[in-house]
């Protein structure tokens, strides 16, 4: 059975946390978030009336 090469997962850990730290100092230095799923999602609105479930009538 072969031993477990710590070392090896140990430099990976790091590596990814290097990794994870450039991407946030380069996310602070662009001022925006990087993705959608941070930012608040809008609420949906429940319609006012209940009679009132279909399309507009178009203007002439």
């Amino acid at each position: 059975m072969a031993t477990p090469n710590y070392s090896y997962e140990k430099r990976q850990r790091e590596l990814a946390k290097k990794r994870k730290a450039e991407e946030k100092r380069q996310r602070k230095l662009s001022g925006k978030p990087a993705d959608d799923a941070a930012a608040p999602e809008p609420e949906i609105q429940a319609p006012a009336e209940a009679g009132d479930t279909g399309p507009a009538e178009p203007q002439t």
